[in-house]
């Protein structure tokens, strides 16, 4: 395996942020996983998950289509990348919106090896206390 690079910029970064930036796409967001992804959410119910309960779980995260959309912003990206191959993102992910604010830390596993990065196994949890009181509130594109 090639030398690890550790860098909050590049491809792998670059990928994170068009990720967010396209939400709340579906089909923008959506590009960016690898169509064998493992998904761990901390509202997720049971095992890993894959593509089609994804999509069940934002339907539940969701049920009010006029409900305003949070704003996602991604703070403290590191991302260690083993050349053109592999990378690992690290990063808090803050949905803000009228009715509150959630924040979660977030490690995605990201394969570089077809024509673009794609996350291979995403974990998100969502975090109390320090940062704040979780406000329950609509989908956060996850």
């Amino acid at each position: 395996m090639s030398a690890r690079t550790r860098e909050n910029d590049g491809p792998v970064a670059a990928a994170v942020r068009a990720m967010y930036a396209a939400y709340p796409d579906p089909a923008g967001f959506d590009v960016h996983l690898h169509p064998q992804i493992t998904i761990w959410e901390s509202d997720q119910p049971g095992p890993l998950i894959g593509l089609d309960e994804l999509t069940a779980l934002r339907d539940r995260r969701s049920p009010d289509e006029a409900a305003p959309r949070p704003t996602l912003s991604v703070e403290d990206l590191l991302v260690d990348r083993w050349g053109e191959t592999a990378a690992v993102a690290r990063y808090v992910l803050r949905a803000s919106a009228p009715d509150g604010e959630l924040t979660f830390r977030v490690s995605d596993v990201w394969d570089g090896a077809g024509d673009r990065w794609q996350i291979v196994h995403h974990h998100a949890e969502q975090l109390a206390g320090a940062i704040g009181t979780p406000v329950p509130m609509a989908d956060t594109g996850q």
